[in-house]
């Protein structure tokens, strides 16, 4: 199992922390985000596995990674018969997630005791958790979450008898899991180019194509966009179909995995391409509305996206501080040097921005579901927010947590090879960052989305009595006016990602600033120094000089730090 850090010296540090009970700002996100009923049954769940992170979720998520799936074409006597081979270590892992922790099923139905279905910050908390030690998994566990949401929303009784069951069992042996078979070579963002064709047949239909990238690719059941025969080119062709792996009858489905990737990062998860063969599908709803329906699969993807490259991120700067306050070099420790307080300042504040930005989206999905269409509007926009920033700092975070722990952190003995190469795919999945950023910029465009975010975050901030409020409220406006001068120009594509990333991080600093006033003594005013690190980094007009900036941010390396 690689270690959690090394000490002094050559001496290994057999230490396994709870990553729930070290990771205060969790706690301070579950305290106000999460309703105390639903916390007396949630925390102890969030105590029990962040005693396996770092522990045996490590260990099993190090083993399925240098042991990836294996592609069968045909059984030993000759007949084909396809089956992924998976090795028992990430079977374990799949029992861990579905069965233990319900992590596919929480947002769906009563788990852990409750006789209430809870709070969506419940999936989000156990998803940042989990993902510390174990990213790959994390993608059929929220696609089985997605399509369920789905499917529960849009096709028909029939359907939904005949798959419900499988997708909200806990049990292991029982457990449906789902995917999303969207992909084409020629159709990736550029769904309406989708070829994959949909023809009608007796009681059901029938699909014929191919899709690139399949991930999870023996799912039990997957949603599949294909055009409808005689619907008509583009995007009003295309229909949304459940591909079940075996058939009402019984019998296997008319399609086969061709390969399985060999993939940079996520190795313990088969991703693989699919040729479809008259393959037997249910429609959804109606020809012509598949991108809107699976639309709503795709944004439950691209939060939990934002949650997971939460998760790598905060898993990096607990391994950095870790090293920084256990080696010793130059005769003192490394935390003890200003640049690595920086460094490590620098990690924190993206980790703690997306952390905001994973429960706030996670609040205003749940104000959304109740029917309140002003935070329908703001989750309109949180969602490719979080998307697009958070997977490309995690990309960041997790570079510099290996060049903190120095020539080691580039060993796959040790997390940090993992992490950086996980972190990769989140800018990729549910559509890059030039893809989600122009969405950022639709959302503004077609709902005003952006106004009514901040209409909601300034009604709090007016509220919030800090030194920080009033400033928070000029940089949460000026990002605001930024985007609109934005949406006026005929030309937006260019400009789309910096905006973006002002409008996230000027959310995530006004997020913290209201989340701060719900806490008290210590916890308060640590999070009011991370507002203050966000107002000076983010949008530093301070006037300090060099000696001013660096006694600054000396006194926020103290308190952020804990030095």
């Amino acid at each position: 199992m690689p270690e959690p850090f090394w000490s002094s010296g050559d001496v290994r540090a057999e230490i396994v922390l709870n990553y729930y009970d070290e990771d205060t700002s969790l706690q301070d996100f579950t305290g106000v985000y999460m309703p105390e009923a639903d916390r007396h049954f949630v925390v102890p769940k969030l105590r029990e596995l962040g005693a396996l992170v770092g522990d045996e979720l490590d260990t099993l998520a190090a083993t399925a990674d240098r042991n990836p799936p294996i592609l069968h074409y045909r059984t030993r006597h000759g007949d084909d018969a396809q089956r992924i081979e998976k090795h028992p270590a990430y079977v374990e892992l799949e029992r861990l997630a579905f069965e233990e922790f319900s992590m596919a099923t929480v947002s769906h139905k009563p788990v852990f005791g409750a006789d209430h279905v809870l709070h969506p910050s419940a999936k989000y908390a156990l998803t940042y958790l989990f993902t510390q030690s174990e990213f790959g998994l994390m993608c059929p566990v929220s696609m089985t979450d997605s399509l369920t949401r789905t499917v529960r929303r849009y096709a028909d009784d029939e359907l939904l008898d005949h798959v419900l069951p499988g997708l909200l069992s806990t049990r292991i042996d029982e457990l449906w899991q789902g995917a999303m078979f969207m992909t084409e070579r020629h159709a990736g963002s550029d769904v309406a180019a989708t070829a994959t064709m949909a023809s009608p047949a007796d009681d059901h239909w029938q699909l014929s194509g191919e899709k690139w990238f399949c991930s999870n690719a023996d799912a039990d059941v997957a949603l599949v966009l294909a055009r409808v025969q005689g619907a008509g080119d583009g995007m009003g062709g295309i229909g949304l179909f459940a591909l079940p792996r075996v058939k009402p009858d019984g019998t296997d489905n008319s399609y086969s995995i061709v390969r399985l990737k060999d993939k940079l990062g996520s190795r313990s998860m088969a991703s693989g391409e699919i040729t479809l063969g008259n393959a037997w599908a249910w429609m959804i709803g109606n020809p012509g509305e598949g991108f809107t329906q699976i639309a709503e699969m795709m944004n439950q993807s691209r939060l939990s996206n934002g949650v997971r490259a939460t998760g790598l991120m905060r898993r990096s700067l607990h391994e950095s501080i870790n090293v920084a306050r256990t080696r010793h070099a130059f005769g003192d420790r490394l935390i003890a040097r200003p640049l690595m307080q920086r460094q490590l300042l620098k990690m924190l504040l993206p980790c703690e921005e997306a952390l905001a930005m994973s429960f706030y989206t996670a609040e205003m999905l749940h104000r959304a579901d109740s029917g309140d269409t002003a935070a329908a509007l703001a989750r309109r926009i949180l969602t490719p927010l979080i998307k697009f920033r958070a997977c490309r700092d995690a990309r960041k975070v997790t570079g510099d947590a290996m060049e903190v722990r120095g020539g080691s952190g580039y060993i796959e003995e040790f997390i940090e090879p993992r992490l950086v190469r996980d972190s990769h795919l989140g800018s990729i999945w549910e559509g890059t960052s030039n893809i989600v950023a122009l969405d950022v910029v639709r959302a503004a465009q077609r709902q005003h989305a952006h106004n009514g975010l901040y209409d909601l975050l300034s009604e709090q901030l007016a509220k919030c009595d800090a030194p920080q409020t009033e400033r928070a409220q000029q940089i949460l406006r000026e990002a605001v006016d930024e985007l609109d001068d934005l949406c006026q120009q005929d030309e937006t594509d260019l400009f789309a990602r910096e905006v973006a990333t002002r409008l996230y991080r000027a959310v995530a600093q006004a997020i913290n600033l209201v989340t701060a006033m719900s806490l008290e003594g210590d916890r308060r005013q640590w999070r009011l120094a991370l507002v203050d690190l966000a107002q000076m980094v983010r949008f530093g007009e301070s006037g300090e000089t060099g000696p001013q900036r660096a006694g600054s941010e000396r006194r926020l390396a103290a308190t952020l730090l804990q030095l």
